[in-house]
């Protein structure tokens, strides 16, 4: 239905980011509510809920409302949070196995929406839940993947991949991951450009002063140089956090983003 505040471009802007490693109960209760706006039924969503969680159906609950509708909740309100968003993956896939493409595309619209009005720091993209950063953050890894894919440079693309995967990954993100492969994607970009095919990003720097504008060049290299200690060489006693993961994988992709159209003006 077109609303008043679509005819007339009013949006409720995102929330700050405050939930990530949780399923709030009122996440929980709205998957069930969009499931059954998506034409699927309490039966449907205990079933898959059983297999995921290693649960049996109980026997005695046999109406779909209001008895299988509440073991339904109960099962979901019960599960561990990143299991929670396993279910919404498994919810997508049947949509899309079982019902019109449109109905699974409407299901994921409708919880992208609520899960950026309420700070939920995921989105399902592509029947997958993916990290959700800022708006800014997003574009520019997003626009690093389209110029790596554009460009034939798949191996940086690739990485790119990785570090957002790393991200994404439950329970817990894979941080040093994360660093590592948005470090290797800039790196990738850097060495195809010159033809420096077996330097480090460090040696390439060097090498290349020109590359970026001064002094951006000196932090790239301390960024490299952050991303030894990190990344690839992790020491004990030292460890990073998400946001500080989640700057360097935005900052690899912008740099990327910056040499590739610096060296090819028709991207």
């Amino acid at each position: 239905m077109d609303t008043f505040s679509q005819r007339h471009g009013y949006k409720i802007p995102d929330a700050e980011i405050t939930v990530r490693h949780d399923a709030p109960e009122w996440l929980r209760s709205l998957i069930i509510d969009l499931a059954y706006k998506s034409e699927m039924n309490p039966s449907d969503l205990r079933s898959e809920l059983c297999e995921l969680l290693l649960e049996s159906p109980d026997p005695s609950n046999w109406s779909e409302f209001p008895n299988i509708d509440n073991e339904a909740r109960s099962l979901i309100s019960s599960a561990p949070w990143f299991q929670v968003y396993d279910f919404v993956e498994i919810i997508y896939s049947f949509l899309q196995k079982h019902k019109q493409h449109k109905i699974s595309d409407s299901f994921a619209e409708k919880l992208n929406q609520a899960f950026r009005r309420k700070g939920v720091g995921w989105q399902l993209a592509d029947g997958k839940i993916q990290v959700r950063g800022t708006d800014i953050l997003e574009e520019t890894v997003r626009e690093a993947v389209q110029l790596t894919t554009a460009s034939g440079r798949s191996v940086a693309r690739a990485e790119l991949t990785e570090a957002l995967r790393d991200l994404s990954r439950r329970p817990e993100p894979e941080l040093t991951g994360a660093i590592q492969h948005a470090m290797a994607a800039l790196e990738c970009v850097a060495k195809d450009i010159t033809g420096d095919s077996k330097m480090t990003l460090g040696e390439w720097i060097k090498k290349n002063p020109n590359e970026f504008p001064q002094p951006l060049g000196t932090a790239v290299e301390k960024l490299w140089g952050y991303t030894s200690q990190y990344g690839r060489h992790v020491e004990e006693g030292k460890s990073t956090d998400y946001r500080e993961a989640e700057m360097v994988v935005g900052l690899a992709s912008a740099l990327s983003v910056y040499l590739l159209r610096k060296n090819n003006s028709n991207i």
